[in-house]
């Protein structure tokens, strides 16, 4: 019940306790936590319906103060999880589709896909993908459910505790604001010649990214091509096997190809992966020997599987660390949107930073050749940059968010006198923030870093 909120605030533990005011239904359906927040999931009172365009229970109707413990009509953790793991995604939502579907369809697409110009396969990935505007869940173009789903729950914890402030460990390190990750999936042999340009350009903003690299079937990946990667400051990470769209298709072949990519992992000396097209299956996750993924996008409306985690922020599937994808692709962007602007990521980046969460991106250089793509992405270096200095917004490798969320999840605060500090490793880097009320919302305050415990 608590476990999966505590991981969010990094707050003391005897400032939550929650329980559940009743018996879990056996079904499980979507309902709501207040006018603004979506759940899916079981709940001990009121009705589940089964799309998310139907009439809706509030949960928060039934919501119970006990003393300092607050009795809930819900699992936050289990109701959390059902949106992060796509749970939702089987049930009739209107465009949620699991891997299965089509899966013939797809299979003869991608067999026919290395031979097929980016003029054919935009003109059939846009007859596929014609009914997104009508998904109705995920919200579009950002999805911060599962962050709502937490704020909801400070505003009601701060309740029972008539008002007073709830210390937390910040989301970020050195109390930046956000964070933002700029990766880039190296699809073709045209890409991976302009990956040294690309690396300029990035430079140019002061900006490192991550490449990740096919190691199957699309090109060689020579060492010499590997060494300037890393020799720059670059990230090198494993995209797929051979990106032939079929990872996800079937356990079976899924476990025969998982070995080979742990290798090419060690052999690339890769802390990450991301399979092809954003196909995944969460369940399968452990027998990847990865620090982290990042195959999971925050709304899916424009990916050939639909659904989405419905979160901005980092979050763990088992021992593996998941970095979502939560801005719009350049492939559909430009080829599915055919928008050459950054009005889209912009929105995009204001909605993800308002909850503190994490921008990130996918640009494959293969889709830069166009100079109209390449300025597209210069104006957003440009404007990244501009957030860093304007919104104290940390631009990180992937490898970087991986190793200070994993510290994050290890920290935690203790009461010295009349103050709190951070202990664990990696404390010199960490905030204490407070949670308070305002009205009925939760907002944050800082503090000031001298009054941090040194290391």
């Amino acid at each position: 019940m608590n476990s999966d909120f505590l991981d969010y605030y990094r707050c003391p533990a005897n400032f939550v306790s929650f329980a559940l005011t009743g018996r879990l239904s056996e079904d499980s359906g979507y309902f709501r936590f207040g006018p603004d927040v979506l759940c899916y999931g079981r709940s001990a009172s009121g009705f589940r319906a089964q799309r998310p365009t139907e009439m809706l229970y509030d949960g928060l109707t039934d919501v119970a103060p006990d003393g300092s413990t607050l009795r809930l009509p819900f699992s936050p953790s289990e109701t959390v999880a059902n949106l992060r793991y796509e749970r939702y995604a089987s049930s009739s939502n209107g465009g949620g589709k699991r891997l299965g579907a089509g899966s013939a369809l797809r299979k003869a697409y991608y067999t026919v896909r290395p031979i097929l110009s980016v003029s054919i396969r935009k003109h059939l990935q846009r007859r596929r993908l014609r009914d997104w505007k009508r998904i109705p869940f995920p919200r579009w173009p950002a999805d911060p459910n599962v962050e709502l789903i937490f704020e909801r729950l400070m505003v009601l914890l701060l309740k029972v505790h008539r008002g007073d402030s709830v210390p937390f460990i910040w989301f970020w390190p050195n109390g930046s604001s956000s964070c933002a990750v700029m990766t880039h999936d190296v699809e073709a042999l045209p890409g991976r010649d302009f990956c040294p340009h690309l690396m300029d350009l990035d430079g140019t903003y002061e900006i490192k990214s991550s490449f990740q690299i096919v190691p199957e079937g699309r090109y060689t990946v020579p060492e010499s091509f590997l060494d300037g990667l890393r020799r720059r400051g670059f990230e090198i990470n494993v995209h797929d096997l051979n990106h032939d769209g079929h990872l996800f298709s079937d356990r079976e072949l899924f476990f025969r190809r998982v070995d080979r990519i742990n290798r090419y992992g060690r052999n690339y000396g890769a802390a990450g992966f991301r399979s092809a097209v954003l196909y995944r299956n969460p369940d399968w996750y452990e027998a990847l020997d990865f620090a982290y993924d990042m195959s999971v996008p925050s709304v899916g409306h424009l990916d050939p599987q639909r659904g989405g985690c419905c979160s901005v922020m980092p979050f763990f599937i088992g021992k593996i660390l998941e970095l979502p994808v939560t801005t719009t692709q350049d492939y559909s962007l430009f080829h599915i949107l055919n928008q050459y602007s950054i009005d889209l990521w912009k929105r995009q980046i204001d909605l993800i930073t308002e909850k503190h969460g994490l921008v990130s991106f996918i640009v494959h250089p293969d889709y830069l050749l166009e100079s109209r793509a390449r300025d597209t992405y210069e104006a957003l270096l440009a404007y990244l940059a501009e957030l860093r200095s304007e919104r104290k917004i940390w631009i990180a490798l992937p490898g970087e968010v991986d190793r200070w969320w994993r510290e994050r999840s290890q920290m935690r605060l203790i009461r010295r006198g009349n103050g709190w500090e951070i202990e664990g490793p990696g404390k010199e880097r960490a905030r204490i923030a407070y949670a308070s009320l305002v009205g009925d919302s939760v907002v944050y305050r800082l503090e000031a870093p001298s009054l941090v415990a040194a290391p």
